[in-house]
């Protein structure tokens, strides 16, 4: 009976070492949903960090990924990661805490400044505190190509011992031959309990990685690290169509979804395209191709699905629905939605924070005689909440009703107004940035009158910010 091989990606992992072109924000996001859709099996980003920012990515992509198991890796260097990682992942549908520790000599003492016995000690202490957290746990034994047979078992046996239930080796240097690999996983699968999984993760220095990655499968390895954007590390479409081609020699099979695939790396390598020149001219030609497209009232959900994705869009779930139900409620009042207005909608509701505060209802009045008011109404779950203030104008005024009550007064970093559509009846967007603790928090607000659209923004803004204090 053939086995079944864990596709991990670490794209994202990948990406957070790379300091010239980080993926962003928005695409780790754009990138687990594919990997989640495409039936990768493990999705792998990097650790903790930056306090607040990295854990608000982790429990975005924890909402994201629904069926690929999200592992994150502890800081070695923080004794208080283990459970900072664990309280921005727990909400995950298939969490896993790693330990990823180097094991070669030369690796130890020149990032790690330890002796081995120092090591086994951190494996030992880090490994148990994640096992008491999370039900699935990682080790990772980093370079361990170089490392000394005794001390790498000694390091596994270690882990195991105190709650490990995934063992992976990566062969950081990239020296071993496939033949080598094949060797060095069988032996290491000898020695591993048989509900222990093991899995690898192969450099590509001398552009071996998916023929050691094939023979570590074939040697007894469960999971392989893989990557469909780079050359740095086993490539995700070739590994997977070794695999799907040669399944009775390799005796093994993986839920990717091969005749989905080719399409599905296209788009991934178009989110993690590095050169952003050539990334924003796919959107403008997508766009122009879909400059024509105009939705009205009577489309469904499924057209307006489709004409999100020509303007290159993936929209799923929760993002889905709430961009219908804004393109309903424009539909409503007009009687042509254009692709740019639906492009703006997209931009408004897609891809942000759980809404804390939600805008009820405003009213404003302003004129050049009198000091301009708003009566602004929020809701904050069941609550309603209430003001009236003034200020210099309209949006001023508004401003200081959401600072009121919020009870709380940031900085305003920046504050844009610009149209969206052109015409009279042309859609206004708003975009705020707040600056907060040393951070700027950006808002967008769409809406046909202005004034909605700055308090949009704004609450957008605050939400991010709110989000961030009460679930950190």
């Amino acid at each position: 009976m053939n086995r079944r091989i864990y596709v991990s990606d670490i794209t994202m992992k990948l990406g957070d070492r790379n300091t010239q072109n980080p993926l962003s924000f928005r695409q780790k996001i754009e990138l687990s949903k594919l990997l989640d859709k495409l039936g990768v099996s493990v999705i792998e980003t990097g650790p903790i960090l930056n306090g607040k920012q990295d854990c608000l990515l982790v429990k975005s992509l924890a909402s994201a990924v629904k069926n690929s198991t999200l592992t994150i890796p502890v800081d070695i260097f923080n004794p208080d990661s283990v459970e900072q990682t664990w309280n921005a992942l727990k909400l995950a549908a298939h969490p896993r805490l790693q330990v990823s520790i180097p094991v070669s000599t030369v690796q130890i003492e020149y990032l790690c400044h330890k002796k081995q016995d120092a090591i086994i000690e951190l494996i030992a202490d880090l490994v148990s505190r994640c096992a008491a957290l999370c039900p699935e746990v990682e080790f990772v034994a980093e370079d361990f190509g170089r490392s000394e047979e005794a001390f790498l078992l000694k390091t596994i046996r270690t882990a195991v011992e105190n709650g490990a239930t995934v063992v992976s080796v990566f062969d950081t240097a990239g020296k071993l031959f496939d033949y080598e690999c094949y060797e060095s996983t069988k032996m290491i699968r000898s020695v591993l309990p048989d509900n222990v999984r093991l899995g690898v993760w192969c450099s590509n220095e001398m552009f071996m990685a998916d023929s050691c990655a094939i023979a570590a499968v074939r040697a007894g390895a469960d999971e392989i690290k893989t990557t469909p954007y780079g050359n740095t590390t086993t490539s995700l479409k070739r590994f997977v169509k070794i695999l799907d081609t040669k399944s009775d020699v390799c005796k093994a099979f993986c839920d990717v979804k091969t005749t989905e695939l080719q399409k599905m790396v296209e788009r991934i390598k178009d989110v993690c395209e590095a050169d952003q020149n050539k990334r924003a001219a796919k959107i403008v030609n997508k766009r122009q191709e879909s400059s024509d497209i105009q939705l009205t009232i009577h489309d469904d959900k499924e057209a307006v699905l489709k004409v999100a994705n020509q303007l290159g869009y993936d929209l799923e779930g929760e993002d889905a629905d709430k961009v219908f139900e804004a393109f309903i409620q424009l539909a409503s009042k007009n009687e042509i939605v254009e692709a740019q207005e639906l492009d703006a909608i997209i931009a408004t509701v897609a891809f942000q924070a759980p809404p804390t505060y939600s805008l009820d209802s405003y009213v404003v009045n302003s004129g050049n005689i009198i000091t301009a008011t708003c009566h602004l109404r929020l809701r904050k779950g069941d609550e309603i909440l209430e003001s009236v203030c003034m200020g210099e104008g309209p949006v001023a005024a508004a401003f200081l009703a959401i600072e009121q009550l919020i009870g709380k007064q940031y900085e305003l970093d920046n504050f844009e107004i610009q149209s969206v559509t052109e015409g009279r009846e042309a859609m206004g967007g708003a975009v705020i940035r707040l600056n907060h603790e040393g951070k700027v928090y950006s808002g967008r607000g769409l809406s046909r009158d202005i004034v909605g659209a700055s308090i949009m923004a704004y609450l957008n803004a605050v939400n991010k910010i709110v989000y961030e204090e009460e679930e950190v």
